[in-house]
């Protein structure tokens, strides 16, 4: 294997000097256009790479930044991470996506990988807000986190959705409706969305005069097969609901699942609403109403703040930002069939 040229060699090369070269490769402003144009020329001839980690080392910074979630191959989070990359390069910045899968003992091995990569700082959706563990291996990072989507530790920037708001239309349309066994799959309490969609629920079945009952919501992980188990068990119940709700980003394919496994249809035996405008939602038969937010713009806003963090713009609060959430009608949902 070749050795890599050194500083020392391109100098040389050039024949400037070492700190010479060393401004050119930083790119700094005060390079006359001539010494530029000598330093350039023997960076090709030499096909000289500079050493980042030495310069990573040099300068305290790696010009990168960690986001931990849970599944790049849920579309939701594929557009957050690409928008939250796009932002992030046009500062100058690396993103390294790691996947979680919602396992704790894999969140604590990705952020002792991040650490040994010393990037800069971190955005991350854990799996629990309430892990003692994760938490102390985040704050051992020493360096600025943002969470997405999760509400502790408090005094952490984060870019959180309005999941209510969302829940309430959805439950308003479906009460306007007639329906008043409603199912709900969603994830565990542990985290900010499924207690927001849940008060929701439960704030709507109040107001309209309708106990609440815990046997129609069931909580789980937010994967696909957790979405099924779930949806089925509620499908088999003897008095079963006549609309079901999958609150979950990506929950709505083991729903739908779940319904053609007990033989109903959507929207005469019962109606459905998902999470997230994916295409599923959008070309199913019929195309489902959903609960939605713009996953890119969280992706933007999440990427300014910490990139705002780290250049000292933010000042010593934690920084919040909430993002709307939208109902969106299509054809799943109508009033609930008549029985007998």
């Amino acid at each position: 294997m070749a050795k890599r040229p050194t500083i020392k060699e391109l100098a040389a090369e050039a024949g400037v000097s070492v700190g010479t070269a060393s401004r050119v490769i930083n790119k700094h402003p005060n390079v006359g256009e001539a010494v530029l144009r000598k330093v350039n020329e023997a960076i090709e001839r030499l096909g000289f790479t500079p050493d980042s980690a030495a310069q990573s080392m040099r300068g305290g910074t790696t010009r990168s930044i960690g986001i931990i979630i849970r599944d790049i191959t849920v579309p939701a989070l594929a557009s957050f991470t690409r928008a939250a990359q796009d932002t992030l390069e046009e500062a100058g910045y690396v993103l390294i996506v790691l996947c979680s899968t919602d396992s704790k003992e894999r969140e604590l091995e990705l952020l002792d990988v991040l650490r040994k990569r010393r990037v800069d700082g971190l955005i991350m959706a854990t799996s629990s807000e309430r892990d003692p563990d994760v938490l102390a291996a985040c704050e051992r990072l020493e360096l600025p986190i943002l969470l997405l989507d999760r509400e502790y530790p408090k005094d952490w920037d984060a870019v959180l959705v309005d999941h209510e708001a969302g829940m309430e239309e959805a439950m308003d349309h479906l009460l306007s409706l007639g329906h008043c066994r409603i199912g709900l799959v969603t994830g565990q309490p542990t985290v900010r969305p499924s207690r927001a969609r849940t008060e929701g629920y439960r704030r709507k079945l109040e107001e309209a005069g309708i106990a609440y009952d815990p046997a129609l919501v069931r909580t789980g992980g937010f994967d696909l097969n957790s979405a099924f188990f779930e949806a089925s068990a509620l499908l088999s119940l003897q008095d079963r609901p006549t609309a079901l709700i999958a609150g979950g980003i990506n929950m709505l394919g083991g729903a739908i699942r779940a319904i053609r496994a007990a033989r109903l249809s959507v929207p005469g035996d019962i109606s459905l609403i998902g999470s997230a405008d994916t295409e599923l939602a959008m070309f199913s038969t019929p195309p489902t109403n959903v609960i939605s937010h713009d996953a890119a713009e969280q992706g933007r806003l999440s990427a300014q703040l910490i990139l705002n963090r780290l250049a000292g713009r933010s000042g010593p609060d934690p920084h919040r930002l909430t993002l709307s959430s939208q109902y969106v009608m299509r054809g799943s949902c109508a009033p609930p069939a008549k029985s007998g």
